[in-house]
């Protein structure tokens, strides 16, 4: 499992004339394959009228699927050097589509890599990127007296708070990288009077 990995920061669209044609490159997170290809069948929907709309996608945080369409246009010419973008950036967990509408000029192979590429390259940058950080999560149970300060604490110190549950304890879940767990431990016990209770669960990304 990766420790950390970059991905567009929000959806957003930036777009590019190249010898009159316009290609319009939409950007997205994507959670899964079914994100990124509902999304794709999204802005089809709403270019319906366009030439191509050709799509590149990387999902996992190791880049484990890569997907790419051409959508008509040559062989090789816009989803691989679209993917080959995503790739080189080294983003995940993104979707791109680039819709373009022919002006009338023809680009040549080279050209149209240049293009569909260039527009996935200038997107990201228009749009920009995040970092997402592996945290182990850990659950601090705590009373009631103790819980507010101990989650301003938490805060102020930098550590992500998840979820706070209120019941009869307060229940606060937490983020920390796993090199940071002795230490954690050993700071709670210490914030508390050693009455707060740690419990650690699974892992999950948080933004760095």
């Amino acid at each position: 499992m990766q420790d950390q990995y970059r991905t567009v920061a929000r959806e957003g669209v930036h777009e590019i004339e190249i010898n009159k044609s316009r290609f319009r490159c939409a950007l997205a997170p994507a959670a899964t394959e079914e994100d990124a290809q509902e999304f794709v069948r999204r802005i089809r929907r709403e270019h319906p009228t366009a030439s191509h709309n050709c799509f590149a996608y990387v999902i996992g945080a190791d880049g484990g699927v890569q997907k790419a369409s051409d959508d008509g246009e040559p062989g090789g010419t816009a989803g691989v050097p679209m993917l080959q973008m995503l790739l080189r950036r080294e983003v995940r967990f993104v979707v791109a589509v680039v819709t373009r509408y022919y002006g009338g000029v023809k680009l040549g192979a080279g050209g149209l890599i240049r293009a569909y590429g260039g527009a996935v390259g200038e997107a990201l940058d228009a749009l920009g990127t995040l970092t997402r950080q592996r945290f182990r999560l850990a659950t601090v149970t705590v009373d009631h007296q103790r819980a507010g300060k101990l989650e301003n604490d938490l805060r102020a110190t930098g550590r992500e708070v998840r979820d706070v549950r209120y019941a009869a304890e307060v229940t606060l879940e937490i983020g920390l990288p796993e090199a940071d767990l002795d230490a954690f431990r050993a700071w709670i016990a210490d914030t508390t009077a050693g009455t707060a209770r740690v419990e650690l669960g699974g892992e999950a990304y948080g933004t760095v």
